[in-house]
């Protein structure tokens, strides 16, 4: 941003299809000649990132060098996999379900998570459902703490803040979710010489909201630089289905339902975008604030947390450490 320019939300306005051009022409420059592999596997959620990617992938390489790959669980909604084969349906892209129930409940993925939930909620049990949240970053305590919401087999909710102990136990255990189906997703790269699209936009990426080794892991990454508000403009032009673009962004990891704001970033994405592009650019607090609809003071709260999320999550960009230099032949 120019430092004499006003900051404002049309600052993320984008040229949708100049940008879309140059992403598949980066696609097939990235696949075909760096990669040298043969087409791309999309991991299908039925939200609107991945089906903004597989739609870029199949204009980019042709729709029949892209794979769409269902990866439902137990906890899964029954929409993320309907919507997903909209969109495959629409694009043309051959498709593949793979449900990862059964490996994850050989990995005690289930039991080692119920078994953190009883912790802090012993009648917690069979019929029950749950999801993690945090406490509303305005207005809500200076040091966010994660809570259990849990709902009995009668539908009444109960909430519990968690331990430290039950937390990571928590998260360790349904990260098996995403590693698994990344796993899935290189056995199709494997198997049809393909390379594996990652899904992250610039809010998830910047913010560490990923599994390391799991949805964190691609051979690329198409829209990571791009701010959710974009991607959102992206998804229109390339036709993607107004139901999609429509539906609040989900977690799709617990058996409640959960949006990524109660989960993970405590605002809504537009919101979010705003201070993070503000801050990305050196905006004014007070400008930032009067375009997101916040005060100053709730602004540079958000600025906090960018850069502690910043911090606490460098460890999942990292490439693994060697104890020696290894020179490249």
């Amino acid at each position: 941003m120019n430092i004499s320019t006003r900051f404002s939300a049309e600052l993320l306005k984008m040229d949708a299809g100049g940008a879309a051009l140059r992403l598949e022409s980066a696609i097939r420059e990235i696949v075909r000649r760096d990669l040298r592999r043969k087409g791309a596997v999309v991991a299908l959620s039925g939200g609107v990132d991945s089906s903004v990617v597989a739609a870029l992938c199949a204009r980019a390489l042709g729709r029949d060098r892209v794979l769409g790959l269902f990866l439902p669980e137990a906890d899964s909604s029954a929409d993320s996999l309907r919507l997903g084969k909209l969109v495959a349906d629409q694009l043309g892209i051959r498709s593949v379900v793979e449900d990862i129930t059964p490996i994850l409940a050989a990995a005690g993925c289930y039991r080692r998570r119920d078994e953190a939930i009883r912790s802090v909620v012993p009648e917690y049990g069979e019929g029950y459902k749950c999801k993690l949240v945090l406490p509303e970053l305005l207005g809500g305590p200076r040091y966010a703490v994660y809570s259990i919401v849990v709902e009995s087999p009668s539908h009444v909710q109960t909430k519990a803040r968690l331990t430290a102990e039950a937390y990571s136990q928590i998260v360790a255990a349904t990260n098996f979710k995403q590693r698994t189906r990344k796993m899935m997703e290189y056995y199709y790269a494997d198997l049809l010489g393909y390379a594996v699209a990652g899904t992250p936009n610039r809010l998830e990426y910047d913010q560490g909201f990923f599994v390391k080794n799991g949805d964190g892991a691609a051979d690329f990454k198409p829209i990571a630089h791009l701010y959710k508000s974009e991607v959102y403009q992206l998804a229109e032009y390339l036709g993607i289905p107004e139901e999609i673009r429509r539906r609040n962004p989900t977690t799709d990891t617990y058996p409640l339902h959960q949006s990524q704001e109660e989960f993970y970033f405590s605002l809504p994405y537009d919101k979010m975008d705003l201070c993070l592009y503000g801050k990305n650019c050196g905006a004014p607090v007070e400008e930032v604030a009067a375009e997101a609809g916040l005060s100053p003071a709730q602004v540079q709260r958000v600025y906090e947390l960018i850069d502690s999320k910043r911090n606490a999550t460098r460890y999942l960009h990292r490439q693994p450490v060697l104890v020696a230099p290894v020179p490249e032949v």
